[in-house]
């Protein structure tokens, strides 16, 4: 029981700054909360598909590898997509992107199950994948454009606590219906809320920008200076290579979470069947113990990476997570399987919404689209490369060696945000805290600290007034006017 102290310590180191005061955290822009509702639906819809879609296949006689290489035409749709994804942001709004897409990806799960050839099933996975990457390029873009820089993981970790929650919720729901009916029935059913979420999205989202504010966007360089207009000169090619280095270690782990959670999605739950012995209505709860991990704990890690820099409790949590995927192979009891998971999710899965909170802060408010876009693709190229090697080694050499070699991923991220760990700007501030609001003090009241550093700059002020008033009056130049 020792932990829970420290677990209460740690999440008011999270909440409080250096002085004690709470930080502010109220998001007051409603165009967030609807955006992070529809995000909860869109993940229900999710929780209730990926449960039951490997074993859909497998009972429909395909083998692993097959069952792999379909996950790697949705990944195709997503690399296919999420550069593009930003263009058509930038082209017809985040709305109407946002409202095409889900209710694309209504339509690509609805109709799954009555398809019966490879090739009908991989052209739908890949039109899943365009319209999913469509949808979270979309969302990231609203959030970060509609957050300021002292709260980004924040609202980004909520945005990934509500479509956990979505994850838990649906595969307990898919373990209802899949009691009572066919498999297929759980694709009509997230096709169902998935359209719920688009016609949702077109009637309460607002589709005006946000009025430009003054938000701090701090660049990865030494100077911290934000970045300007570019000259007409530069290509769009010499741009993207800029975005993409400024955000390479928030890539990089995104990467590394698409690579590992498409491998373990498909293959998990039959590694589970086939070495573990575990019951099918056993494994389809599999992905809501992931996603609760990842729902308690996403927030703390936000706030964590607002207060201590993002891309350090990156590393933290890459450590922790490897560690319970590496001991995945030698446990044998449920339950102890079932918290493995658990707290893998809470670590691996809650560095999406921190890692891409950290590339808020290192680019322009302009290039929000093309750096999301970016950032998907990294994630659709991990997705696309590891269920075809996860398959391999699963069907070649076993389950064990697939978790070996997904371990060996997340050591090589963590040495990869060792060797770049100037890219977070937390690195050179005082304290090593991520960027942050001043806390307001209290009308009125000026913080005793401040108050000698006041009065010199006042009295400075008031001789470099007098001075300019006695040259004006003896002919000086106007430029000297107080």
């Amino acid at each position: 029981m020792s932990g829970v102290p420290a677990l209460a310590r740690l999440y008011r180191w999270a909440r409080f700054d250096d002085s004690g005061r709470r930080v502010p955290r109220r998001i007051k822009d409603p165009n967030v909360w609807r955006v992070y509702l529809a995000t909860f639906l869109l993940g229900l819809a999710y929780g209730l598909a990926i449960s039951v879609i490997a074993i859909f296949l497998d009972e429909r006689g395909y083998s692993k590898t097959t069952i792999g290489s379909l996950a790697a035409w949705f990944a195709s749709g997503i690399v296919a997509l999420s550069i593009p994804a930003g263009a058509l942001i930038r082209r017809f709004s985040a709305k109407t992107t946002l409202v095409v897409a889900l209710a694309g990806y209504a339509i690509s799960v609805g109709v799954f199950p009555l398809l019966d050839s490879y090739a009908a099933l991989a052209a739908i996975r890949f039109v899943d994948g365009a319209c999913s990457v469509t949808v979270w390029v979309s969302c990231e873009t609203i959030l970060l454009s509609r957050s300021s820089a002292s709260q980004k993981a924040f609202v980004t970790s909520l945005y990934a606590v509500a479509l956990a929650l979505g994850y838990v919720v649906g595969p307990i729901t898919a373990r209802l219906i899949v009691s009572i009916f066919p498999l297929g029935v759980a694709f009509y059913v997230a096709a169902g809320i998935a359209a719920v979420s688009a016609a949702y999205v077109l009637i309460r989202l607002d589709g005006k920008e946000p009025e430009a504010e003054a938000v701090e966007t701090v660049s990865a360089d030494a100077s911290h200076e934000t970045p300007g207009p570019l000259p007409v000169e530069v290509g769009v090619l010499q741009h993207n290579l800029g975005v993409l280095w400024k955000i390479k270690t928030s890539c990089f782990a995104t990467f590394a979470y698409g690579y590992f959670q498409a491998s373990v999605v498909i293959f998990l739950p039959l590694y589970l069947i086939a070495e573990k012995g575990i019951t099918t209505e056993d494994t389809v709860l599999v992905p809501a113990f992931f996603a609760g991990g990842m729902l308690l704990f996403a927030n703390v890690a936000g706030r964590l990476g607002d207060r201590l820099g993002h891309l350090r409790i990156m590393r933290v949590l890459g450590v922790i997570g490897l560690g319970m995927v590496l001991s995945f192979a030698f446990l044998n009891s449920f339950v102890l399987m079932g918290v493995a998971v658990f707290v893998a999710g809470a670590t691996l899965a809650s560095i999406s919404p921190v890692s891409l909170a950290l590339q808020g802060l290192v680019v322009p408010a302009a290039d929000y689209s093309r750096a999301t876009a970016l950032y998907n693709a990294f994630y659709a190229t991990g997705m696309l490369m590891g269920p075809p090697i996860s398959s391999v080694l699963f069907d070649r050499i076993g389950g064990d060696a697939m978790l070996f070699h997904l371990t060996g991923l997340w050591v090589a991220f963590v040495i990869f945000a060792f060797v770049f760990h100037r890219d977070d700007p937390a690195v050179d501030r005082p304290g090593g805290g991520a960027t942050r609001a001043p806390a307001s003090p209290a009308r009125g009241s000026v913080d005793l600290k401040l108050q000698p550093a006041l009065r010199e700059a006042s009295a400075t002020r008031f001789a470099r007034r007098s001075h300019a008033v006695r040259r004006d009056s003896s002919g000086g130049p106007k430029e000297n006017r107080a």
